[in-house]
């Protein structure tokens, strides 16, 4: 419960002008730009539009520029404005297997078609700071042109390799194609399809996923899965408008998307076989959509007749908490008044208290009758 708190305008008034202030810094530095941000800040923009819910590269670093950098807050920036929008259709499904290829690896094959593309990734960076780039004026180093190569228009993914050998899990639409659910506009319910579990660790919090992921692999799921393949770049979406009936193409975004191969020991029904973990996420993101793929495989147990023990297989679990803006809004609301109900356990232990110290007492008396 919580109270009237008079004369609090002036003073939340004057909180936003502290934040603009503490948001611009040292005003003898150069402000930064939403554009710096989001060029020179993009893996930080990927993270906001997949918590978000919203692909707008602008919008994600305006939020993050508004929020001092705060992920989460620029998260519910995004979520806030997105319930603004119109909805007016939805997109065609977008073929990632087309996808315009900027970077591309697989740990379980050292030589597939259309080879392994490293692009940008900080997996072979040592570590240590780059003190150059404290140097505003420093010129970029241009890519080596033996590495601008033309790659490949199309090259196929590892779980398709394997399936065309029957030896990869099918994944085939549910009876009847349904639309897939919409967790923004219908309450979820479990167990919950797949749909839905992707739906929500899409814009799920990284870190959530990246723990969850990384405990079944450690003995609290007994995963121990391959990166199939990890594929980052640009797909095309389309949309058909009623009044024309075919595809339109709206443009491109950037996709990152991660195929976990697992081990599966078959059944009496199905032979022993791979299984796969899906992730799929707004911009470059691969730990995210690393970590998500683990998660998905591990809500896939009962699928399979495995034992769901253990959190990252309990989809109440995952779903409920790996939503950061809820998260921290039931967290930070703490910070709300709760006079009353503070006021109220305060005297409940202030009773407490008395009533033990009144029957220690009568003990202590008791004792030394009981000695005579």
């Amino acid at each position: 419960m919580y109270v009237a708190v008079k004369g609090g305008e002036a003073a939340i008034n004057a909180t936003h002008d502290l934040v603009a202030e503490a948001r611009r810094g040292d005003t003898a530095v150069p402000e930064i730009s939403v554009a710096q941000i989001r060029e020179q800040q993009a893996l930080a923009c990927a993270r906001v539009m997949n918590e978000g819910s919203l692909y707008d590269r602008d919008l994600a670093a305006l939020a993050l520029k508004q929020s001092q950098g705060d992920v989460i807050e620029a998260a519910f920036l995004m979520r806030a404005y997105r319930t603004t929008l119109p909805r007016f259709g939805s997109s065609e499904p977008v073929d990632t297997a087309a996808m315009a290829i900027r970077r591309r690896v697989s740990a379980t094959y050292k030589d597939l078609p259309g080879g392994q593309v490293l692009g940008p990734t900080y997996d072979y960076t040592h570590r240590l700071f780059d003190f150059a780039l404290m140097d505003t004026d420093a010129a970029v180093k241009p890519a080596h042109d033996g590495l601008k190569a033309p790659l490949d228009a199309t090259m196929p993914r590892v779980p398709d390799i394997l399936g065309a050998e029957g030896l990869m899990e099918a994944e085939l639409p549910p009876e009847g194609d349904p639309r897939p659910f919409d967790l923004t506009r219908d309450p979820v319910s479990f167990p919950a399809g797949r749909d839905v579990r992707l739906q929500s660790m899409a814009r799920g919090d990284e870190g959530f996923l990246l723990g969850l992921g990384y405990s079944v692999q450690r003995g609290f799921g007994g995963s121990h899965p391959f990166v199939g393949e990890v594929r980052v770049g640009e797909v095309s979406v389309e949309f058909v408008p009623e009044e024309l009936g075919f595809a339109v193409d709206l443009g491109d975004v950037t996709l990152t998307e991660c195929q976990m191969v697992n081990q599966f020991q078959g059944s009496k029904e199905v032979p022993p076989q791979f299984t796969r973990g899906y992730g799929l996420v707004f911009g470059h993101a691969e730990r995210k959509a690393m970590s998500m793929s683990l998660v998905d495989r591990a809500l896939k147990a009962r699928e399979f007749g495995e034992a769901a023990n253990y959190p990252a297989q309990q989809d109440e679990f995952v779903l409920y908490h790996a939503d950061n803006v809820e998260a921290a809004g039931f967290v930070e609301h703490l910070k709300l008044p709760h006079y009353v109900d503070f006021q109220g356990e305060l005297e409940l232990i202030r009773r407490i208290r008395k009533e033990r110290e009144e029957r220690l007492a009568r003990q202590n008396e008791e004792l030394p009758e009981a000695a005579e």
